[in-house]
């Protein structure tokens, strides 16, 4: 089988527009029925949402976890929920599969947790949405969003910063068996990584 994956020069907003349509495209096609969107503010997701309307595929949109940013705060946009719920996609969170508690272990007392070795080593290979993609899936899976077997194909999206520059198409696990996950096809990725 022979597929084009989208290229872009940089990383970042710019790109959403031209993931969104190639993904929309590569769902029809490979009859894919779960789309997950890294959206930290709910805007990505409810793009990916409007632009498979009406084709029964379920979008879900995995925002930053609360609290990430300001205590006891969760960055969704009302708006944007309200619109996304209205579509009959889901905007949810959970703590981040590559960090979480982790993180604070290494703040409080040095050294390197294993999770972060997955993490770094994703987005120093692939960059960051390409780590992005695979954690909100991960996230989604742990939540109960989307199917998980050995036959389900997802697609995942995720983005450097704002907006969206990488879509996969997955076969998704829970993060007790995260190792069973592949990545089937790359869709769209940036060439360019940020540093």
């Amino acid at each position: 089988m022979e597929k084009p994956i989208l290229y872009f020069d940089n990383v970042g907003e710019s790109n959403t527009d031209a993931v969104i349509e190639a993904t929309a495209k590569r769902a029809a096609e490979l009859q894919i029925s779960h789309i997950v969107v890294a959206s930290t503010s709910g805007k990505t997701a409810l793009k990916m949402a409007e632009a498979v309307k009406g084709s029964g595929i379920k979008v879900i949109g995995i925002s930053h976890q609360y609290g990430q940013n300001k205590k006891g705060e969760w960055e969704v946009e009302e708006e944007y929920k309200k619109k996304l719920e209205e579509l009959g996609a889901v905007i949810t969170t959970q703590s981040h599969m590559f960090s979480g508690i982790e993180r604070s272990i290494t703040k409080k007392f040095g050294g390197y947790s294993r999770l972060e070795v997955i993490s770094d080593t994703l987005r120093s290979l692939f960059g960051k949405g390409f780590k992005v993609a695979i954690e909100v899936a991960v996230m989604a899976a742990d939540s109960g969003h989307i199917p998980v077997s050995d036959n389900t194909e997802i697609i995942a999206i995720g983005g450097t910063r704002q907006g969206a520059d990488v879509a996969l198409v997955l076969r998704p696990a829970h993060s007790g068996d995260f190792f069973s996950l592949q990545v089937r096809e790359i869709i769209a990725m940036p060439r360019a990584k940020e540093d």
